[in-house]
Parts: structure tokens; C-alpha cells; sequence
């Protein structure tokens, strides 16, 4: 049960509770280490009086621009604790996008990670209106803070872990004033959308919504984790799934390891040995692509060992899955078949995985069937930086694949004529900061409209079928779903991302971005020596042709008003760098038409005539 209205005495009391119980972890060269609860507390208190000693007021705004850590998560704790305002920053955003967030939050505290951050401040340092203090995790250049302005004050890590204990010793009972005085209509943070067109929009998030947002969880996953869980959290803090995912252990009495960085999750899932693990979609995809790939290089006997233990698992699932028991021959050949295949792929996981949550964008049906051969049960939910990040989820007790799951806790849902699904819940945001016109929007007669066309399935879960945005529309009045298709190309083991175009025209085409990794062990296939770049790959005839095939096995599982007629190669990858998607992934889609316009044209007329 969960009586506390804030997430300050949530934390307090969750560390109260049992003191000496492992809480935080963290990978040091190859070694799992942990702090217990006690220990926990104090890390946090140390960063609360720390900004304490910077003149911290209630509802002041600081900003994080840093790699998920946890020294992420005890800044995120403490500012919340002193009743500040967090606004998180992708360290993926370029300078001018880093400045529009920190003006127009109005943020006082920044705590940045290292150099790479601090030049950016560097860049725009005379913009900044607010900004009065930095505090960076790693050490910053001399030369570098000589050409900071004198407007903005620097503090090393250690400058500012010495100041909260000095400050601790002074005033010993300012944290524990401050908590009971924290109130659930306290603003705990603003959190900017990556938005696919214009600015970010700031979404308010009080104390309130946030609790609310654990409760709902906790309603749902209390009895399916256990005081034995452990996690391994690694994706951005920045996003709110990755903010969820740190703070779960406020409410469930498991152990939280932060992961080194995402290039090193899969060694450090061999380290941490998770039992539950919060991901993206790309992250199965990633697996599921090299699995195959790999199975693609080995011998005839082997393929044919794979495709058996394939056919096997899936007899064995589809009787589970339909509430059917398997006969005694299925059972022993699903065992075998796991032994002898698919124990392998669930070892890639650490070994001691129980199941998996996925969030933050659309799970392949195929990917999440695959994996469940590996007794990798995973967990499709479903939630936006409005709803606090989940609001539907599958149920542990049954996941249909293809499907984001039920509603969570208190989360009401309907569906609008158009099929957009609307939703009401405690676990919601305040408003847009400081844009009142898109926060009207956002609400029909108290419904938060969610931008996301959807369907019940005949057993009464939620399914999403696209963004109501991106519906494709063609000439002839075909709505298309362009989502759907873009996923199916995906899983295709040459082209790292897709776009479909249609809008208003006779038919689809597609820019297709190559996976360049992909391509290199056919090097001597494709004419080519050395190690090319995307540019030579891209305009290889031999490429267009291998990517043309994999688009006509998509079109075969495609409705004739769906199926690509055309495409070309992007001239480069979509990436957040050059500003094509968001650092959710999310394809900024006016972006890449603008870049493509003429190729598109021309492609349309070639094909036309």
C-alpha cells in the first residue's frame, strides 16, 4: 500500500524501511557493486544539501545534461527532495536546442557530465538568461573554464559533494523540513517532447502525477516482482520510460544497477544478471536481427536443427497462448528445443531474466514471438512523456503479441470516432509550460487526446494501429498506416530505417537508410575493396538491388495499397546528429520530406510515367 502523496517521502520512507538492504548498484571494471538503503540516503542528502549551498528555493528549475548514471538519479532525488523543478536534457541535443530548453524552463542549476557538454554551454553561455551555476560529473579543462562568463558560476563534482557536507553540518535538519513540507501539487519536473516538428513542448509534471504513476505500477506488477528482483537500468534518464525505470525501486523492494553505458549492456547484463529489464523495441530488434544473421552463416544441418526447434516452440506456444495444454510429445519437444537453441539467446540476457517490459515505441509481433521460444517473456506497454510514461501494459498472467496490453490502475480509456484513444488518470501531466493554446488542445471534455489511433482486440486489449498524425491518405482515399510498414522494413537485415511517402499521391514509395555494418562481410560480393563509407554503399548498384528484394518480401505480406512501388537510398543514415530523428528515435519526418523533396518528385514522375 502506498500512503505517501510525494515522491521525497516516498523516498524517505522507502530507505527507512530497511536500512541495510542493497539498493543502488553500479559496474566498476567488471565488478557489481552496491550501496545499501542507509547509504542510498545519505548520497542523496549529500546532493540535497550541496544544492542547498547554491541558494536552491522551492520550485527553482535545474537541468540535467548527462549520460544515464547514478549520479543521475541521486541529482534527480535530491532536487526533488529541495522541491525543484528537474528539467532533463538529451546529451544528444546540439547547442540551440540545449539553449531553448534551459531559457525557456528558466533554469537556475544545470549538472552537466563532461567537456563535450560544457562546450555547448560554452557556445551559447551569452543567450542564457537564467543559468547560474554548473556542476559537472568529470573534470573540465582549465582552458575551458577560463572561457566560461563570470555570470556563471563552475563547481567541480568534489566543489560540490565538500559544499553538501559542510552544509549538512550546519543545518542537519533543513532535509528532513523541507520533505514534510514537499506537496503533491509541487511541480517534481518539466519534461520536453523531441518533438518531430518545431519546438519541444514542456510537459508539467507534478509530485501528484508521478506517485500516481507508481501506484498504477505497483497495482499492477506487486505480486509479479520480488524482494530478489534486480534491474539494470540503461536507457536515457532523459526519456521519461528510463525515469519510470529508476524509479521503481521507491516502490518494490529490489536492487537498481545502473549499467556502465548502452554500448555496454549486453556485457553488463552478463555482470548484473537482471531479473526484470525495462527496453526499447530496438534493442529486440538488434538481437533478433543478429540471430538471424548468424544462423544465415551456418552450416545446412544446423539451419535445419533451427527450423525444427522453431516448430517445435511454436506448436508448444500456440496451445499456451490459446489456453490449450500441449500433449506430453510437444512439452518434451519444446524442452529439447530449447536446450539444444534457444537457451543460448535467453543466456544473451544474463541468465536470470523473468520477464521484460517494452516501451517507448511499437514491438514487432514477430520479434516478441521469437523471443518467447527463448522463455523471454516480454511485457508491451504503452505510455507518453504525457501519461508519465506507462498506462497500458500486457499482464505478466498473458501477452498478445501485436498488442500494447490493459490499462493501468486507475487509466480510463476510450476511442474517439477516428479511433484516436483518449484517456483519463491521475498519472498525467499539468499543462504545456508556458503554451497554453497546445495545452487546450491536448484535452476534449477532460480527455487527454493521445495523438494515437487504436482498436480492442476481440480478447478486450488495446492495440495501436498508428499515430493519427501520420496516417498516410492516399489519392484514391486508401488510409494507410505508415508505421506498420516502416517497423516490417526494419526487421530487414540491410536497411537500419525507412519512411513511407503517399500522402495524397496514387502510391507509396519509401526513403530507405542503409545499415552500413550490415553490408560488410559481403564486401567482395558487392565489387568493393577497403572499408567504404555510407556515401559508396549507397550508390553501389549491387546494394540498390539486395535492398530492392528485401522490399518485395515485405510487399508480400502487404495489401495491394500498401505494397512500396518505389524507393531510394537516403544519402545518409537518420540520425539524431543531423537532425533527422529525435533522440527518441522518432523520425522527424517534415525534416526529411524538406531534404528529399526533389528525390521524391522525381521518383514519382519516373514511376508515373
Amino acid at each position: 500500500m502506498i500512503n505517501e502523496s510525494t515522491l521525497s517521502k516516498l523516498f524517505v520512507r522507502k530507505v527507512s524501511k530497511s536500512p541495510n538492504r542493497k539498493a543502488i548498484g553500479w559496474i566498476d571494471h567488471g565488478e557489481l557493486l552496491f550501496i545499501n538503503n542507509e547509504e542510498y540516503l545519505s548520497k542523496v542528502k549529500n546532493y540535497f544539501y550541496g544544492l542547498v549551498k547554491l541558494n536552491i528555493q522551492a520550485q527553482d528549475r535545474v537541468a540535467i545534461l548527462a549520460q544515464t548514471s547514478k549520479e543521475w538519479h541521486f541529482f534527480d532525488l535530491a532536487s526533488i527532495c529541495a522541491r525543484a523543478v528537474v528539467t532533463p536534457i538529451y546529451p544528444t541535443y546540439l547547442s540551440h536546442e540545449v539553449e531553448y530548453i534551459l531559457n525557456h524552463s528558466e533554469t537556475k542549476i544545470l549538472l552537466l557530465e563532461q567537456e563535450a557538454q560544457f562546450q555547448k554551454i560554452l557556445e551559447i553561455q551569452d543567450k542564457l538568461t537564467h543559468l547560474k551555476y554548473i556542476i559537472s560529473l568529470k573534470e573540465i579543462s582549465e582552458d575551458s573554464q577560463r572561457k566560461l562568463s563570470k555570470n556563471i558560476i563552475f563547481l567541480s563534482y568534489q566543489d560540490f559533494v565538500n559544499n553538501g557536507v559542510e552544509e549538512m553540518n550546519n543545518s542537519p535538519s533543513v532535509f528532513h523540513d523541507t520533505v514534510e513540507s514537499s506537496d503533491p501539487l509541487d511541480i517534481a519536473s518539466i519534461i520536453y517532447t523531441s518533438g518531430t516538428t518545431g519546438d519541444p513542448k514542456g510537459a508539467v509534471i507534478t509530485q501528484k502525477a508521478f506517485v500516481a504513476m507508481l501506484k498504477n505500477v505497483h497495482a499492477s506488477l506487486k505480486t509479479n516482482i520480488l524482494p530478489s528482483d534486480r534491474t539494470l537500468t540503461f536507457l536515457p534518464l532523459s526519456h521519461v520510460f528510463g525515469r519510470c525505470d529508476s524509479m521503481l525501486n521507491l516502490i518494490f523492494e529490489l536492487e537498481c544497477v545502473f549499467a556502465e553505458s548502452i554500448d555496454k549492456v549486453v556485457d553488463n547484463m552478463q555482470i548484473a544478471k537482471p531479473t526484470v529489464l525495462l527496453a526499447v523495441p530496438r534493442i529486440f530488434e538488434k538481437v533478433y536481427s543478429k540471430i538471424l544473421e548468424n544462423i544465415q552463416k551456418e552450416s545446412e544441418l544446423k539451419k535445419v536443427v533451427f527450423e525444427w526447434a522453431l516448430d517445435a516452440s511454436k506448436k508448444y506456444f500456440d496451445k499456451i497462448n490459446h489456453d490449450k495444454s500441449p500433449s506430453t510429445l510437444e512439452i518434451l519437444q519444446k524442452n529439447l528445443a530449447y536446450k539444444i537453441v534457444f537457451e543460448k539467446i535467453y543466456n544473451r540476457f544474463g541468465g536470470k531474466i523473468r520477464f521484460l517490459v517494452s516501451g517507448g515505441a511499437p514491438l514487432s509481433p514477430e520479434i516478441m514471438t521469437f523471443l518467447q521460444n527463448a522463455n523471454l517473456t516480454i511485457l508491451e506497454g504503452y505510455g507518453l512523456t504525457e501519461t508519465v510514461a506507462p498506462c497500458v501494459l500486457n499482464p505478466p498472467v498473458r501477452q498478445i503479441p501485436g498488442a500494447i496490453g490493459l490499462p493501468l490502475g486507475d487509466v480510463q480509456i476510450k476511442f474517439a470516432e477516428d479511433g484516436e484513444i483518449m484517456l483519463k488518470t491521475e498519472a498525467l501531466f499539468s499543462s504545456y509550460y508556458k503554451n497554453d493554446v497546445a495545452t487546450k488542445e491536448a484535452f476534449k471534455d477532460g480527455w487527454f487526446l493521445t495523438g494515437d489511433i487504436g482498436e480492442l482486440t476481440t480478447d478486450g486489449y488495446i492495440k495501436i494501429t498508428d499515430r493519427k498524425k501520420d496516417i498516410i491518405i492516399t489519392s484514391a482515399g486508401k488510409n494507410v498506416a505508415p508505421q506498420k510498414i516502416e517497423n516490417l522494413l526494419k526487421l530487414k537485415k540491410h536497411i537500419s530505417n525507412a519512411m513511407i511517402v503517399g500522402d495524397k499521391r496514387k502510391f507509396l514509395i519509401a526513403i530507405i537508410s542503409l545499415d552500413r555494418d550490415a553490408f560488410m562481410d559481403e564486401l567482395e560480393e558487392l565489387g568493393i575493396s577497403g572499408s567504404p563509407d555510407y556515401e559508396e554503399l549507397s550508390k553501389n548498384r549491387k546494394v540498390f538491388d539486395i535492398v530492392e528484394k528485401e522490399i518485395q518480401s515485405v510487399n508480400e505480406d502487404l495489401a495491394s495499397f500498401e505494397s512500396i512501388k518505389g524507393f531510394f537510398i537516403a544519402a545518409n543514415d537518420f540520425t539524431v546528429e543531423n537532425g533527422q530523428i529525435t533522440p527518441s528515435l522518432k523520425l522527424k519526418k517534415k525534416v526529411i520530406l524538406k531534404i528529399y523533396d526533389k528525390e521524391i518528385d522525381a521518383l514519382y514522375e519516373r514511376l508515373e510515367s
